[in-house]
């Protein structure tokens, strides 16, 4: 009987255990997708920039190139920031409301 209310006892830590190993994933996952999306915005930017900025390409850049360059890359950069930040405000927005329709149910 005690290994009755013994396993009792540990089945919430167990189940804490596998939401904090689930919620772990989880953060894990969204750092690899973030990571991709800054990989895959870099890519994007350098390779738009480069089209844009590069028409001769050559052994070495003008400073010419290199400004034009810098200015796309800042540019792609801003966007991203204003983009991103705008996203996450609705993404909180929507999350708020989900919450809060859901709590007056």
């Amino acid at each position: 009987m005690p290994d009755f209310f013994k396993a009792s006892t540990h089945a919430p830590d167990s189940a804490q255990g596998a939401n904090a190993r689930k919620e772990a994933v989880m953060n894990s996952i969204r750092s690899e997708i973030a990571l991709v999306n800054v990989q895959e915005l870099i890519n994007k930017a350098t390779e738009k920039c480069f089209a844009k900025c590069v028409p001769k390409p050559g052994t070495s850049l003008t400073s010419s190139d290199e400004a034009c360059l810098a200015r796309c890359l800042d540019r792609y950069m801003e966007a991203f920031t204003v983009v991103s930040r705008s996203y996450t405000a609705r993404i909180g927005r929507e999350s708020s409301q989900l919450r809060e329709a859901a709590a007056g149910i």
